[in-house]
Order: C-alpha cells, then structure tokens, then sequence
C-alpha cells in the first residue's frame, strides 16, 4: 500500500508504475489462484439456466415450465410440480410383484388401477382466502384421499356458504374494526355476522347429533362431525359437502380451536351432553395410512402446526410417505415442526429415506393453485 501525502505533482500514473516494477509487471500468484481457480466438469445431467423469453408470445404453460431451471423458489416449484406428478401418475403396476402381495393385488389388470393415496392438508386461512376453490376442485374431482386441517378450515368453509368474505387491507387498525363488527384475516374481512349466521345454523344440527348419540349410541368424532356438517350444508361451493359427497374424510383433531369450539361451548350450556371422541380419529387416520400398503402415499401439506404434523405423524406408522410437497414459509432455524424441511421428517421415519421430498418457502395463496395448474388440473383438462 503506498500513501501520498502533500504531493499533487505526483499522478496516478506514476504509483502504478512504481507498483507494477515493485511486482516485476507480473499478478500476485496468491491472487492468480484465489481469483481464477480451475473448475472440475460440471456433470452431463447439470440443468442450465434459463428464463422464459417473452420475445416468443405469451405462453403460461412454458413460463410455468421454465421455472424448473429458473433458480430459487422458482426451481422448488417445479421441483414441487414434478414430485406430485409422481404422486398422480404411479401405479401399482410400477412395482414389481411380491410374496407379500394380498391375491388381489396381483392380477395385472388391477395393479393397473391401484394409484397413490394422497393426503392433503392445509390451515384456516387458506380456506378463507381464495385458494378455497382450488382445493374444493380437488376435492370435488376425487383427485385426494384423505385432509387434515384446523378447525377454520372447517368452519371457515361451511360460513362462506352462509355470508361472504371481502377483500380488505393488512394495515386496517384492528381497534376501529372491533368497533364495527368486522374481523381481520390479514388482509380479508369477514363480517361477525357471518359468525352470528353460523350460530343459527348449527345449533340445530348439533340438537340433532346429541339426540342421535342418546337414542341410537352414535360415537362423534370430529370427522364424523364435519362430514355431517358438510351432508347439512348442501352446498356445491363448499369443500366439506364434496368430502361427504365422495366419501374423504376430514380430520381435524383440534376441532375446537376456533368458531366450532365456541359453539360447542355455548351449545354445552343450552343443550348438555355432546361427546366428540377424539381417540377414534387418530385410530382412523393412522389405519389410513397403515393400510394404505400395498399403495404408496404422497404428502402435501400446505401451511404448518396440526395439519403438517398430524398427516406425518400417520405416515410414520408405515414407516413414512413415498413423496413429499410442503408448501409454507416458515424457517427451521426455532426448532418449530411448521419450519422443518422434509429432511427432519425422514429422521423420524415419516417420509422414506429414498424419497425426493420438497419444500417451496412462499406463500401458498401464490404456489398452490400454479401448483394444480401443472399437475392436477391437466388430468381433468387434458387439452388446456
């Protein structure tokens, strides 16, 4: 380093030229090196990238395409779009057969029709937003087999069949809505109205299953709780009344966390007695994932806490699921399941150590439904 003090005549110039003799003209070796480091050959499968070029005309599909090799979370979501197509297109034809196949599993006919069991999960607010209809698209096209979600997915759904929700603003102040009577979801507004309408509604309904539990032995549990729910609503637009319609059961072990809770609570007071067993569930749904075999099952999970946990939690007594989405944005760095990447998963044996899982951090009112475009959507809309 050469410092100049108090002397203008001297140019720039003239200190390059100084250094550059002190060098011999030549750059340092240890420089060289560092900077300009070989490279080893990049392997023949390596993926170049490359974006989508809108000089060719508009193309959603190619542009959806072109994430797979645009880099970041734009490659987690092909990546994402790739595992559920595995999830949609296995058979159990695929395999090979076993000693341990039950007889009927092993005419080939059969195998042929045999596909992955799928588990779908997601929290409240996605039902509260928009993402709602895609989900009852699936559902409704009988593309899932099995949902867990959090008692606003529950409630949120069967009260949009009751009252609307609107479209408002993260930065409204929550002490001027309160005086108004409107709740905040982020950035949706959902009148208590709505909450009063879904008072009215379901008291009936809850009467009916208490008389049920007395007179005929009938033992509730929260999916057989929210399939009746879905059979009363009677509603086409509803998530719920298509899992009733097609048989997929809706777990949600933590019922009473919300709106249904409260209005078991008030309908413990009018009319006492209700039981909603719980044991029963976790009996059912881990049954759904032990004998799901000899199918393989694929995850995905939108969202974390119960729902993320609960369906992994079923895939581990069969010694994990085949494949793997999540779709969230919380980091692992608390400790916090909802943050985990699909690798702790398989240190707990609730994915198999072969799967590819994958994990995409954003924000699944964006993902999801690009996510169904690709892969189930295209089942159903084969020429789109």
């Amino acid at each position: 380093v050469i410092l100049v003090w108090g002397a203008p005549s001297v140019r720039a110039a003239d200190v390059r030229g100084e250094m550059a003799g002190a060098e011999g003209g030549h750059v340092p070796e240890i420089a060289q090196q560092s900077v300009l480091a070989p490279s080893e050959p990049m392997d023949e499968s390596a993926k170049t990238v490359k974006g989508f070029d809108f000089e060719n005309g508009i193309d959603l599909n190619a542009l959806l395409d072109t994430y797979l090799v645009t880099g970041f979370q734009a490659t987690s979501y092909g990546q994402a779009v790739e595992e559920v197509k595995r999830m949609i297109k296995w058979r159990l034809s695929d395999e090979p057969t076993t000693p341990e196949d039950p007889p009927e599993f092993r005419d080939p006919e059969v195998r042929s029709q045999v596909k992955c069991k799928i588990f779908l999960g997601y929290t409240s607010n996605l039902i509260s937003s928009g993402v709602r209809e895609t989900i009852k698209f699936l559902v409704k096209n009988k593309m899932v087999d099995c949902i867990v979600t959090t008692a606003g997915g529950v409630e949120e759904d069967l009260i949009k069949c009751l009252g609307q929700t609107f479209l408002g603003d993260f930065s409204l102040k929550g002490s001027e809505l309160r005086s108004k009577g409107l709740n905040r979801i982020g950035n949706l507004i959902v009148p208590n109205k709505n909450y009063c309408l879904f008072e009215d509604w379901i008291m009936p309904i809850l009467d009916e299953m208490l008389q049920e539990q007395k007179e005929k032995n009938v033992l509730w549990t929260p999916s057989k709780v929210i399939a009746r729910l879905g059979q009363k609503i009677d509603n086409p637009d509803s998530v719920c009344y298509w899992a009733w319609k097609n048989s997929i059961p809706i777990y949600s072990p933590a019922l009473t966390d919300g709106s249904l809770g409260d209005m078991l609570y008030f309908h413990s007071y009018k009319n006492p007695g209700l039981v909603v067993d719980i044991v029963e569930d976790i009996r059912s749904i881990n049954t759904q994932a032990v004998k799901a075999a000899p199918r393989k099952t694929g995850m995905i999970i939108l969202g974390g806490g119960v729902c993320k946990h609960h369906i992994c939690n079923a895939n581990l007594m069969r010694n994990g699921a085949d494949y793997a989405v999540y779709v969230n944005t919380a980091q692992e760095f608390d400790g916090s399941d909802s943050g985990a990447r699909p690798d702790e998963a398989k240190s707990w044996g609730k994915i198999r150590l072969n799967a590819e899982p994958v994990k995409v951090y954003g924000d699944a009112t964006l993902i999801f439904p690009l996510l169904v475009a690709q892969t189930f959507a295209k089942e159903v809309w084969p020429k789109s």
